[in-house]
C-alpha cells in the first residue's frame, strides 16, 4: 500500500505559477496527477515513469511541467500562466507498471486560479 501526501495548492492570480509536490511512502513506476473542477469530470493532467517519460492534457502543454525525485519518492507539478479554467482540485495518483488503474490517490490540493 502506497501513501501519497500533496502539497502546494493556493491561491494565485491568472498569470501566475504554483508547484505542487506529492511524497509517496514507498516507490512505484508511475506518477501523476488528476484534477477536478466543480461539477466537470476528474481529468489527468500528467503522468510520468520512473524513468521520465512524461504525457500531458493538451490544454496543459507548454505550461506544466511534471517532474520527480526517485530517491526521495516525490513527484512534482510545476504549473505556469496559470488561467481561471485550471482552478481545481488536483489529485496525486500513482499505479504499478503494469496496472491498467490508478490505484493510489492522495487527498488532494485546492488550486484557484482568480481573474
Amino acid at each position: 500500500q502506497v501513501q501519497l501526501v500533496e502539497s502546494g495548492g493556493g491561491l494565485v492570480q491568472a498569470g501566475g505559477s504554483l508547484r505542487l509536490s506529492c511524497a509517496a511512502s514507498g516507490s512505484i513506476y508511475n506518477m501523476g496527477w488528476h484534477r477536478q473542477a466543480p461539477g466537470k469530470q476528474r481529468e489527468l493532467v500528467a503522468t510520468i515513469t520512473r524513468g521520465g517519460m512524461t504525457n500531458y492534457l493538451d490544454s496543459v502543454k507548454g505550461r506544466f511541467t511534471i517532474s520527480r525525485d526517485n530517491a526521495k519518492n516525490t513527484v512534482y507539478l510545476q504549473m505556469g500562466s496559470l488561467k481561471p479554467e485550471d482552478t481545481a482540485v488536483y489529485y496525486c495518483t500513482a499505479k504499478g507498471r503494469f496496472d491498467g488503474s490508478w490505484n493510489y490517490w492522495g487527498q488532494g490540493t485546492q488550486v484557484t486560479v482568480s481573474s
